[in-house]
C-alpha cells in the first residue's frame, strides 16, 4: 500500500522533518557512510522509543537526539553519536544488542553495552555494607574495564547526564535535588578528570542552580547588574593587551573568559569572601602560536600591571592530571582592579575545552594523539586494584579517592612529574613510584632537605626516597592517627605485604599490639573472644592475626573496645520503680533503682564514657560513679557493698570528661612544651600537669589530666604522643 503525504498524520511529517533537519544538521563535514550510520540508529531509536514520552510531556526520541547533538558538538565520531541516540534503546525496549550489531555496527553495540552498565555508576555516593556492597564493588570494577576498553563509553553519560540536568526543572524537588547531588559529586568531578571543561562547568552550574537556588540567583544578579560595567572593563583591557602584544611581536587572540557561577561560588568559600568581593571578577584569555610566546606573554602582562602574590599557577611546565596545561596569573589591573589572566596555545585551549574528547577529531583526520593513552593512563590504572583490595568497602572508598580528590604534582630527581591525592605524604610517593621502594623506604628529601615520612607534599616540589636494603614496612603506617599514608592505594600495598608474611609472625605481633592497646586504654575487663566476635571472627587466635597482618587498625580496635566497655541498657526494676537520667558533673548517666540523685565523678579513678562504671550511694553527695575496675571499689568493705548501684552512661554530645595519662620520656628540653603544643593542636584541654625527673636516669615522668570525649580520641591522642621525640610510652593512668 502506497500511502500520499496528505494521508501521513501531521504530527508524524513534523517528527520526520524535524529529525531530517537534525541528520542535515549532523552530515556537515562528516562522510556519506558515517552518516549512514547515524541515520540506522535514528530509525532504531524511532521503533524503541515510539510511545514513549518524558516527565517534560516531550518524545524521549528527543532527549537521545539531544544527547547525540551534545557529543556532535565536540565533533565525535559517528560511531560515538550513534551509540548516543541509542543508548536507552536496549534498556528500555525490546531492542537487542544482536540487532544494533546487525543494523548498524558491532562497534556501536559494544558502546550502547558499556553505557548500560555505566546506570550503576549512580550507586556509589554512599558506601553500602555486605553483600550488597560487594556486588556494587564488583559492577564498579566492570564499570571500569568498560570505561577502560573505550572511554567513550563515559562521554556518552556525560552527555546524558547534561542534558537531563537542562531538563531537571520538570522534577520535584526532592528528585531535583538527588540527581544534583549526585551530578556535582560524581559525574562533575568525572567531566574535570578527561579534562572536559565544556561539560564539567555547566554540570556544576545546573546542579548548583538547584541544590542551593537562593545563593545561586544572588550571584548571578550581581553578576547580571554589572554586566556591561565589566564588558566595558574587560573591552578596555583585551585592548590594552593586543596593543602591548603586538609591540612585543607576539601573535596573540585576546578575549574575555565567561565567569561560572559555581566556580565564584567556590572561590567565596574558599577564601572566605562575600559576594562584593568576587562577584565583579574579571577575567580574559590570551591564546598564542607557542609554549615560548606563552612565557613571552606573562612577561608582557607582568610588566604592565603589578602581579598579585600567590596567585600564579604553571600547569605548563606542570600539568593537571588530565594534562590540562595553562598559565594563571592575577595582577591589578587598570583603575586597580583585580583581573585574572590566562595564557596558553590554541591547541591547549582546545584540549582544555575538549579533553579526551579531542581524540577522535584527530582521528577523524587520521592523525595519531599521542596524548590520549596519557590522558587516560589513570583510568587503566583503577583495574591494577581489582586484585590488591579484598574489601569492597576500601575499594570503593579508593575509587572515590583517586579519582574524585585534588591532585598534587610533585618531581622525582630524574624531574619525572608524579601525580598524587592532595595531603600526600613522603611516604605515600615512596610507594606510587613502585612497591618495594615503598617498603624499603626508611627517609625521604625534599628540596634536599630530610623530611619525615609523614611530611605532606605540596605542588613543584622534588623528591627523593631513601631506602634500606630490605622491605619492614612499620604497623604504625597503617595507623590513621599517625599520618604515615594518605592514600588508599599505599595503605592497601603495606596491608599486602603484611598478609603475605609468617601466620605465626603475625599472631605475635597481633597479640603485642592489641596488649599495648589494652594497657594504653586502661581496659582490663574486656574478654579477647567478645572483641573478636565483634569483627565477626570465630576465633581469638584469628583475632589476633588480623591485627598483626594490619587488617584490623589500632583505631578501629579503639572504637571496638569504646562499644564493648559501654554496659547494655538495665532492664526495668521492679515494683514500678522506674529508671531515671540525672545530670552530674560529667554528663548524663542513667541510675537503676533509685529516686532522684544528684551524680558525680569520682576523682580517684575518672571515669570517661565506655568506661564499665559502677554508682556508690553517698551521705549528702548522691551517686559518686566509678569505674567497675576502680581499687577503691574492689577493695570496698562487705557492709558497704549494699549501697553500690547499677548505672549506665546515656547518649551524651560534645561532652568531655577527665582522664589521667601517664608519659614516660628521656629527658630533653622542651619535651615539655612539645607535649602541650600536640595537645593544643589536638584541641584537647589539659585541666591538670605533674612532671618529674630522676636525674640519675635521665628519665622524665609526666601525669595529665586532659578532658576527653571518648576512648578512641584518647586512643588518637596517646598515639600521637608517642611519635614525639625521647618519648618512650603514654597510657592511660589505672
Amino acid at each position: 500500500m502506497v500511502f500520499v503525504e496528505s494521508q501521513i498524520p501531521a504530527q508524524a511529517r513534523e517528527a520526520a522533518s524535524v529529525r531530517d533537519a537534525w541528520l542535515q544538521s549532523l552530515a556537515e563535514g562528516r562522510r556519506e557512510e558515517d552518516v549512514a550510520l547515524i541515520r540506522c540508529a535514528v530509525e532504531l531509536a524511532e521503533q524503541a522509543h515510539k510511545a514513549q514520552m518524558r516527565a517534560s510531556g516531550e518524545p524521549y526520541l528527543n532527549h537521545v537526539m539531544a544527547v547525540a547533538e551534545i557529543l556532535a558538538s565536540l565533533r565525535l565520531d559517528a560511531e560515538t553519536v550513534a551509540a548516543a541516540v541509542l543508548h536507552d534503546a536496549v534498556e528500555d525496549s525490546e531492542i537487542t544488542l544482536a540487532l544494533i550489531a546487525e543494523r548498524c555496527s558491532p562497534a556501536v553495540a559494544r558502546l550502547v553495552d558499556g553505557v548500560t552498565k555505566l546506570k550503576v555508576f549512580a550507586e556509589y555516593q554512599e558506601t553500602a555494607k555486605g553483600k550488597k556492597e560487594s556486588a556494587r564493588a564488583e559492577s564498579l570494577r566492570k564499570m571500569l574495564l568498560a570505561m577502560a576498553e573505550d572511554v567513550r563509553v563515559v562521554l556518552i553519560k556525560l552527555a546524558d547526564r547534561l542534558h537531563n540536568m537542562r531538563t531537571l526543572d520538570f522534577l520535584d524537588e526532592e528528585k531535583r535535588r538527588r540527581i544534583a547531588r549526585e551530578t556535582l559529586d560524581i559525574y562533575a568531578p568525572l567531566a574535570n578528570r578527561l579534562g572536559i571543561w565544556q561539560i564539567k562547568w555547566e554540570l556544576e552550574d545546573l546542579s548548583f542552580r538547584h541544590l542551593e537556588p537562593v545563593t545561586y540567583r544572588e550571584i548571578a544578579r550581581f553578576l547580571d547588574e554589572r554586566r556591561i560595567d565589566r564588558q566595558r572593563y574587560i573591552e578596555q583591557v583585551v585592548q590594552i593587551l593586543e596593543n602591548e602584544l603586538g609591540n612585543a611581536g607576539i601573535k596573540a587572540d585576546v578575549k574575555g573568559r565567561a565567569k561560572h557561577i559555581y566556580s565564584i561560588w567556590k572561590k567565596m568559600q574558599r577564601k572566605g569572601l562575600g559576594f562584593h568581593q568576587v562577584y565583579d571578577v574579571r577575567a580574559v584569555r590570551i591564546l598564542v602560536d607557542s609554549v615560548a610566546d606563552c612565557y613571552h606573554a606573562l612577561g608582557v602582562v607582568h610588566t604592565l600591571w603589578r602581579h598579585i602574590p600567590k596567585e600564579f599557577d604553571d600547569y605548563i611546565a606542570t600539568p593537571k592530571e588530565n594534562n590540562y596545561q595553562s598559565i594563571h596569573t592575577a595582577v591589578v589591573g587598570p583603575e586597580g582592579k583585580t583581573l585574572e589572566v590566562q595564557i596558553r596555545t590554541s591547541d591547549m585551549d582546545r584540549h582544555a575545552e575538549l579533553g579526551v574528547a579531542a581524540h577522535w577529531r584527530y582521528k577523524e583526520g587520521g592523525k595519531s594523539d599521542r596524548g590520549f593513552e596519557q590522558k587516560i593512563a589513570w583510568l587503566r590504572q583503577l583495574l591494577d586494584w581489582k586484585e590488591e583490595e579484598s574489601n569492597a568497602g576500601d575499594f570503593i572508598d579508593r575509587f572515590k579517592s583517586e579519582v574524585f580528590q585534588d591532585r598534587v604534582y610533585v618531581f622525582t630527581p630524574r624531574g619525572e612529574i608524579i601525580d598524587l591525592p592532595q595531603g600526600a605524604t613522603a611516604l605515600d610517593f615512596a610507594y606510587h613510584i613502585h612497591t618495594d621502594i615503598g617498603h624499603r623506604c626508611r627517609g625521604a628529601k625534599v628540596e634536599g632537605r630530610i623530611v619525615p615520612l609523614t611530611y605532606e607534599l605540596r605542588n613543584g616540589q622534588q623528591v627523593e626516597v631513601l631506602t634500606s636494603k630490605h622491605p619492614a614496612p612499620s604497623r604504625d603506617w597503617l595507623n590513621p592517627h599517625l599520618g604515615y599514608l594518605k592514600s588508599s592505594r599505599a595503605r592497601s600495598k603495606v596491608r599486602s605485604w603484611f598478609k603475605q608474611q609468617d601466620q605465626q609472625q603475625n599472631l605475635t605481633d597481633g597479640r603485642q599490639l592489641v596488649e599495648r592497646e589494652l594497657k594504653r586504654l586502661g581496659v582490663i575487663d574486656v574478654p579477647l573472644d567478645k572483641i573478636a566476635a565483634h569483627f565477626n571472627l570465630p576465633q581469638v587466635d584469628d583475632f589476633m592475626v588480623a591485627v598483626g597482618r594490619g587488617d584490623i587498625t589500632t583505631s578501629q580496635l579503639a572504637s571496638a573496645l569504646h562499644q564493648l566497655t559501654r554496659p547494655p541498657a538495665l532492664p526495668l526494676p521492679e515494683e514500678g520503680i522506674t529508671t531515671h537520667a540525672r545530670k552530674g558533673e560529667g554528663g548524663e548517666i542513667h541510675i537503676g533503682g533509685v529516686g532522684n540523685l544528684l551524680t558525680s565523678l569520682s576523682r580517684c579513678c575518672k571515669p570517661a564514657p565506655g568506661d564499665p562504671i559502677v554508682g556508690f550511694i553517698t551521705r549528702g553527695r548522691g551517686v559518686a560513679i566509678h569505674r567497675s575496675d576502680c581499687p577503691n571499689v574492689l577493695n570496698l568493705q562487705s557492709d558497704l557493698r549494699q549501697r553500690l548501684v547499677e548505672v549506665e552512661w546515656a547518649e551524651q554530645e560534645q561532652s568531655t570528661y577527665p582522664v589521667d595519662i601517664e608519659i614516660e620520656a628521656i629527658d630533653r628540653q622542651g619535651l615539655l612544651r612539645d607535649v602541650s603544643s600536640l595537645l593544643a593542636n589536638e584541641k584537647i584541654n589539659v585541666i591538670a600537669a605533674t612532671t618529674s625527673t630522676e636525674r640519675k636516669t635521665h628519665t622524665a615522668k609526666m601525669q595529665l589530666t586532659l578532658e576527653i570525649a571518648n576512648t578512641d580520641q584518647l586512643s588518637r591522642i596517646l598515639s600521637r604522643i608517642v611519635q614525639l621525640p625521647n618519648v618512650v610510652e603514654a597510657r592511660r593512668h589505672v
